[in-house]
């Protein structure tokens, strides 16, 4: 049995989506939210496999509340649904943590067999998703070699902070780094307040000068 929570900013379709899922003779709703908080104590404390979340959560909700369900509960897997399949908002998820996506002109059909896939592991994406996926891959492994960051060691940063923090030692701003990643701007902010608040500075500036300082220190512990 599959245990599903559903996340959507409007209650009406919470129970909508609820309520024809959990119709499948193998999928079990356990819940329907539409606060992040809720959702997140529902995952907490539920058996829950797969977490469906609206692509249009209020205030960059959707990537926070994916970012909290994946750091808290590892096991969780997550399902975007209601975007566009393209490369800027499929990575953007997909970095955060998620682990499908059910675009928004989508089948029920198409709904209930992306379900079924990522709980058994399996991806369905596009071959054009595939190659950016790919390509994200390699700039991410291009990026630790050139500076010998291992991201479980540096602060504590993630793979997508330690790449911002690079940026910004290029003294790139927040629209400019938002276009090199392929990322949206507001993103960006919440990546550039996480990595201050890790490093205990109180600017931009601050974090980037320190960018060789921390490649060196990083260097004699190889």
């Amino acid at each position: 049995m599959i245990n599903v929570l559903v996340v959507h900013e409007f209650p009406l379709m919470c129970n909508i989506i609820a309520s024809v899922v959990d119709d499948e003779p193998d999928i079990k709703v356990l819940g329907y939210v539409s606060d992040i908080d809720e959702a997140m104590a529902l995952a907490s404390y539920n058996d829950i496999d797969l977490v469906l979340i609206s692509s249009r959560l209020p205030k960059q909700g959707t990537i926070s509340l994916t970012n909290l369900l994946i750091q808290n509960i590892p096991t969780i897997k997550v399902i975007i649904l209601g975007i566009t399949e393209s490369r800027e908002s499929v990575l953007e998820y997909v970095e955060a943590g998620a682990t499908g996506y059910v675009l928004k002109e989508s089948s029920l059909d198409d709904l209930l067999t992306t379900i079924r896939a990522v709980y058994e592991g399996k991806a369905l994406i596009s071959p054009d998703i595939a190659a950016a996926l790919i390509q994200r891959v390699s700039e991410f492994a291009q990026v630790f070699a050139q500076t010998s960051l291992n991201p479980p060691e540096s602060l504590n940063l993630t793979a997508r902070e330690l790449e911002v923090l690079d940026l910004l030692s290029q003294n790139l701003s927040n629209q400019e780094i938002a276009k090199r990643l392929v990322i949206e701007n507001g993103t960006v902010k919440n990546h550039v307040h996480s990595i201050l608040n890790k490093m205990g500075v109180g600017r931009r500036e601050e974090a980037g000068n320190l960018m060789p300082r921390i490649k060196e220190k990083l260097k004699g512990k190889t």
